[in-house]
């Protein structure tokens, strides 16, 4: 790689910074959360903050970097981000069905 193509600034590679920064502010959510509870948890923030940093670095790679390995790696957690929040958010339709029954 050279220097030229690492210090070279566009609007991708803010994207990309961009798609970062959510997924790294990801772990500070969990620990903030964690240190409130006093013990460890992961809030939902940290599901949606993985995912949207996901999908701007999933776009970043495929469009921008043209990175096979990112752009996979990126589509496996994707699918994770979204399950979690598929089952986080069914979990309140099932206790409202065992309320009712």
């Amino acid at each position: 790689m050279t220097y030229d193509r690492l210090l070279h600034v566009n609007g991708w590679v803010l994207f990309g910074f961009l798609g970062q920064l959510l997924f790294g502010l990801r772990f500070i959510v969990q620990w903030v959360a964690s240190e409130r509870r006093g013990e460890s948890t992961i809030p939902v923030a940290f599901w949606y903050l993985s995912l949207l940093g996901g999908l701007i670095l999933f776009f970043y790679a495929f469009w921008y970097r043209q990175d096979s390995v990112i752009t996979i790696g990126q589509c496996s957690g994707i699918v994770v981000y979204i399950r979690n929040l598929m089952l986080i958010h069914r979990r309140p339709r099932q206790r409202a069905g065992e309320a009712g029954a």
